[in-house]
């Protein structure tokens, strides 16, 4: 089982571009989507939303670790329920 290092406090990933939030310039974010809804994260170069590195599809009741570069920021295509915060990994 990998053992992760909580590294700042959860907040609500942002559902929108110009709010996303690179998790304190995180390289690894734990994403936490509680609800019954499925969301698409997109991972993007930066806020101008000109520059989208990839999306993926965070199914309901999952979570998930990104790996990303400290700069990029993470967004989710509407609502309040998915969660994230910046981690790292413990031996």
């Amino acid at each position: 089982m990998t053992r992760i290092l909580v590294k700042a406090s959860e907040i609500t990933v942002p559902n929108a571009v110009a709010a996303a939030s690179s998790f304190t310039e995180a390289t690894v974010v734990r994403l936490a989507n509680p609800s019954t809804t499925d969301y698409v994260v997109t991972i993007a170069e930066n806020n101008g939303g000109s520059a989208t590195i990839g999306t993926f599809t965070m199914l309901a009741n999952t979570s998930e670790l990104v790996e990303k570069n400290p700069t990029n920021v993470v967004f989710v295509n509407a609502g309040t329920d998915v969660k994230g915060t910046k981690v790292g990994f413990t031996n």
